[in-house]
């Protein structure tokens, strides 16, 4: 079975194209024009073994606030798309990773109910040349779009990069478990029978 998915999406803001392999090998190929968030994409695919395509062109003359949340909205039609009927799916997946000293949590749920939990203490504005509150709204977008609990926290840490990176790594590390196949679960991992 082929979990794959491409996503097109085109706007007046963003034009992106999108091609996810869930079953990869952390192969990342991104340009997205936005350095810090490119480097924390990359790190995600990394992580999460999956193999990776994003090709985003947006209004970054305006600023980057588009082209962030747009990237997370066709990522989590991707990820709905490429699980399918999510049979077999382990459904959940937690990793803790720790970055120098900074420390991230992020748990998941590709149960069908979005929510998003952000808990992470960013002092600075800017992370490189990308607002560091579009770390929340790539989150969000990712959560609704591919129907999924998402929740992040840090409970500590001083380095905002460190903080942030720890983050992406978890982010990877958490949705590689939860969507990996398993084939004790006949169906879906729930007593109601569907996600």
């Amino acid at each position: 079975m082929t979990r794959e998915a491409e996503i097109t999406r085109t706007t007046t803001e963003t034009d992106i194209k999108l091609k996810l392999n869930l079953d990869g090998s952390g192969t990342a190929d991104i340009k997205t024009g936005i350095g810090f968030f490119d480097h924390m994409l990359n790190l995600f695919t990394k992580h999460g073994l999956f193999d990776l395509v994003l090709k985003a062109k947006g209004d970054l003359d305006v600023d980057a606030h588009h082209t962030v949340e747009d990237a997370g909205i066709v990522l989590g039609q991707a990820f709905n798309k490429a699980l399918g009927d999510k049979k077999s799916i382990r459904r959940y997946g937690t990793s803790f990773v720790p970055m120098d000293e900074s420390l991230a949590m992020v748990s998941v749920d590709f149960g069908g109910r979005p929510f998003l939990v952000f808990d992470v203490p960013l002092k600075e504005q800017k992370l490189g040349n990308m607002d560091s509150e579009l770390i929340e709204e790539f989150f969000r977008a990712v959560s609704y779009n591919a129907q999924m609990n998402i929740h992040i926290k840090v409970p500590y840490g001083s380095n905002n990069h460190h903080m942030v990176e720890a983050v992406f790594k978890a982010f990877g590390r958490a949705v590689d478990q939860a969507s990996e196949l398993d084939e004790r679960i006949k169906g879906v991992m729930s007593t109601k029978g569907v996600l």
